[in-house]
């Protein structure tokens, strides 16, 4: 008798990947492909929906081909906010995807804050007005893609964010849907009801045809055509990255945390079932949704994190990989005075200042390589520690943490993380808890999962970091830090 095995389609801002998973959480087969951003004009990011949908394709093919075993169930997990439209007729986008990265819209955000519409967007949504989510991009491009508003109004676009847009090529068009993960990230989600509110459309003149049909995280979203991968596959799960590795870090009680660090960096915390208010510009998100019931986090965004390392690398060229980082931290007694403020697409919380730009400060004739390497590693754990300190003051405990993402190898690193942030962390033995919790929610909808203790046996704690830092030492790098910040900000 064949085991079932669970497919995982992550589809990140800067790669994709497809991963098969056993129902004991091992890695079974694998396959990621990176693809790039394009830069048309100073804070402008977009991307390519054809290549987003070629790389998924192409990686999960050779994933399955590597498990040459059928496919039981298949989870998607995705980078939020990305927005993406198309034609409903031919399947052709209308415009290149705008990552959510992307700040083009920033005047328009500032006008409907003059407007006095943010207050009422922050109750329904838990939310800010900022052009990190979808609902101004959304107007943006019907605004400047000739005939898309028109187009819209008729009927004959639809919107995704881009789980959405791989429902609908894995179904061949067949399904138009999101979860309620992704569904919160758009500045149009009622968070009370559940559904897209019809105020919000109005405010960012949206027709509702565009929008997709949202539904539980683990429910059924269609089944795959059978020329994607050989046979029909049941689509059982879909959350938004930063959701699914909550949910691939077992964070199921009140308190709860995980820290992903990525592209960016996204603090996500359970808050239960009511959704909290924050006073700290942090957001309140859905979390996860089962039987139409959902639980709430409290998220705090920092936009660049790995990808600060990125640029070193790319745009630099101070360093080969993002792997000689770690020696490079370590070799030198301390950080020499040098801070990065890596606003390269702006700061999130808890500051929100999209215009911000990116600031190095510091510098002496004895810094080099080594010294901007430390300072962009240690800008990822002074901006945690901003986080953390926002979310305790929104009355949320966080007593410890999981870790997650590609930086979080860098032992270096998490235990700096944990010296400034003054918690333990965790880091699981499976760092590709994103991948983690889109299977497990496909396991649990195809009922190869016993409930939310069968997901938190897929991934256990590998190691522990504790606080060690002298508490003067911290306090000096903390009041550097908060230098760096306010000349950012000036």
């Amino acid at each position: 008798m064949t085991t079932p095995l669970l497919l995982a389609l992550d589809q990140g801002t800067s790669s994709s990947r497809a991963i098969v998973f056993g129902l004991d959480g091992q890695v079974v087969a694998e396959a990621q492909e990176e693809f790039p951003s394009h830069y048309p004009h100073e804070g402008w990011v977009e991307q390519d929906p054809v290549e987003i949908w070629s790389t998924i394709l192409r990686t999960g093919r050779m994933a399955v081909d590597q498990a040459d075993a059928p496919i039981t169930a298949l989870g998607i997990t995705n980078q939020r906010e990305t927005t993406l439209l198309w034609d409903r007729e031919s399947g052709q986008p209308i415009y290149p995807a705008i990552v959510w990265q992307d700040r083009r819209t920033a005047d328009q955000c500032a006008a409907l804050k003059e407007a006095g519409a943010e207050q009422d967007l922050r109750a329904r949504t838990g939310l800010l007005l900022d052009p990190y989510f979808s609902a101004t991009k959304i107007a943006w491009i019907l605004d400047h893609v000739e005939g898309a508003r028109q187009a819209a109004e008729a009927g004959r676009l639809a919107f995704g964010t881009v789980d959405t847009w791989l429902i609908w090529q894995l179904t061949q068009g067949a399904v138009h849907a999101t979860d309620a993960t992704n569904a919160s990230r758009t500045n149009l989600l009622n968070l009370h009801t559940g559904q897209w509110d019809p105020e919000l459309l109005e405010l960012f003149r949206i027709p509702f045809s565009l929008m997709p049909r949202v539904q539980d995280c683990a429910s059924h979203f269609g089944t795959t055509h059978p020329d994607i991968f050989g046979h029909a596959i049941p689509i059982c799960g879909v959350a938004g990255d930063q959701q699914a590795a909550a949910i691939g870090q077992s964070c199921f009680s009140v308190g709860d945390a995980k820290s992903t660090y990525g592209t960016g960096c996204f603090l996500l915390v359970n808050a239960g079932s009511t959704p909290p208010t924050s006073n700290h510009a942090l957001l309140t998100t859905i979390g996860y949704q089962f039987n139409g019931e959902r639980t709430y986090c409290l998220e705090g965004s920092i936009f660049t994190a790995g990808s600060g390392i990125k640029w070193l690398r790319d745009g630099l060229g101070l360093i080969d990989s993002a792997a000689e980082t770690e020696a490079l931290a370590a070799s030198l007694p301390s950080n020499r005075g040098v801070y990065i403020v890596p606003a390269l697409t702006g700061l999130g919380a808890p500051h929100w200042a999209p215009d911000a730009r990116g600031l190095i400060c510091g510098l002496t004739p004895q810094a080099g390589p080594a010294e901007l390497v430390r300072a962009m590693l240690e800008s990822a754990a002074y901006q945690t520690h901003d986080l953390i300190t926002a979310i305790k003051a929104d009355g949320v405990d966080v007593a410890s943490m999981a870790l997650d993402g590609g930086m979080v190898v860098n032992d270096w690193f998490s235990q700096f993380l944990a010296d400034i942030v003054q918690v333990p962390l965790y880091r699981p033995r499976n760092l590709e808890t994103t991948a983690i919790g889109a299977a497990a929610l496909a396991g649990l909808q195809a009922r190869l999962i016993d409930g939310l203790a069968g997901v938190a046996a897929l991934n256990a704690a590998d190691r522990t970091f504790t606080p060690a830092m002298p508490s003067e030492t911290r306090a000096t790098l903390m009041a550097g830090w908060q230098d760096a910040v306010a000349r950012t900000l000036l």
